[in-house]
């Protein structure tokens, strides 16, 4: 006889189910309850116990019963794996700080009727950066974007509307720069507070091509060979006076932008780059710089004018080429009477033009 008692949880030997024993039905029979609650009559010899009557047994009508199965013991945690370190890629330039900040029409074509735009920050260094991008309102500032940049890496800061321009004219970028893991050269914290002329975002040409995107944007440096830009906070009628100023200063002293070869003393070289002419070009578009240039042309020609047989070299550089078809254009025009030609290539390439006052 087996020794089923009630209260056991039983399993048949040759038919699916089984339940708990409730009561006995004659001397070789149990009532057995299965998970649905009902009483279901089974052979005693055709019973196996699975469990005592000491087990907490628990029918569909009650609460679910209680897994038969131990938990595991608990595995010792794995460390969580450490993201590896990017090797930064450095580069000889990148030893000095370069830094730009970006803005971009979101469409190009809308920029007169009502397009936004987006802020980039470039950091053309070998350095991380952590620095903070923020605008003046009502005599205080608020930051706009701040936290660390990675080396030779630009990221986007913030999407704006035309409506928030007049929020932009005054802004600040403060930074400082370090290398991880490794010695670096110090470099001073940096504060450069920027006037942006917010009417050039509503101009379509002053959005221009650039060295950092597919796409023309608007780049004004904020650290240029480790020098931070100072602002240029004139209007346009000051930025004139002084243009003319400078023309009235180079009358009376035009060795500074005319230099003689020492090869040669007949020939005067005059170099029209921007950067020699300016010590700052914030605040100039492409057209009011290619003015400046072809005033420094008139003004040698007509200094020089009377100088029958002097060779005159106009160093423009190569480029692409907007400022030498413009001297070639007055050359053409205004100057019939004189002869030009393509300076020494061996010297200046394809980056000057000589003229021979007649």
């Amino acid at each position: 006889m087996s020794n089923i008692k009630v209260g056991d949880k039983v399993r048949f030997l040759n038919s699916t189910g089984g339940g708990v024993v409730r009561s006995f039905k004659g001397k070789d029979q149990v009532l057995v309850e299965d998970e649905d609650g009902f009483e279901v009559p089974a052979l005693i010899r055709e019973c196996v116990v699975v469990g005592d009557s000491e087990m907490q047994v628990h029918s569909s009508r009650r609460s679910p019963l209680p897994s038969m199965t131990q938990d595991p013991a608990p595995q010792p945690k794995k460390p969580a794996p450490q993201p590896e370190m990017e090797k930064v890629t450095e580069t000889v330039e990148g030893e000095r700080l370069n830094i730009y900040l970006a803005y971009l029409p979101i469409e190009p074509a809308k920029v007169m009727q009502g397009s936004g735009y987006e802020t980039y920050f470039i950091n053309d260094s070998n350095y991380y950066l952590f620095f903070n991008y923020m605008n003046r309102q009502n005599n205080s500032w608020i930051s706009r974007y701040n936290g660390i940049v990675e080396p030779n890496t630009q990221i986007f800061l913030e999407e704006f509307s035309k409506e928030e321009l007049n929020d932009l004219e005054r802004i600040c970028v403060q930074l400082i720069a370090f290398k991880k893991d490794k010695p670096y050269s110090l470099k001073n914290a940096i504060s450069v507070e920027l006037h942006l002329d917010t009417v050039k975002f509503y101009k379509q040409h002053c959005f221009m091509e650039n060295d950092f995107f597919d796409e023309d944007a608007m780049v004004y440096p904020i650290v240029r060979q480790d020098i931070p830009e100072k602002e240029l906070l004139i209007s346009a009628a000051e930025l004139q006076e002084a243009m003319q100023q400078k023309v009235r200063e180079d009358r009376r002293a035009p060795q500074t932008i005319v230099k003689k070869k020492a090869t040669d003393s007949a020939i005067l070289e005059v170099d029209l780059h921007i950067t020699e002419l300016l010590d700052n070009t914030n605040g100039l578009s492409n057209a009011d710089m290619l003015n400046y240039q072809l005033e420094k042309f008139h003004e040698v020609l007509s200094k020089y004018a009377a100088n029958k047989g002097q060779k005159i070299v106009f160093i423009h550089g190569k480029g692409d080429g907007v400022l030498r078809k413009a001297i070639e254009k007055e050359l053409k025009t205004k100057y019939k009477q004189h002869y030009y030609q393509d300076a020494s290539f061996r010297e200046y390439g394809f980056g000057a033009t000589m003229v021979t006052i007649k």
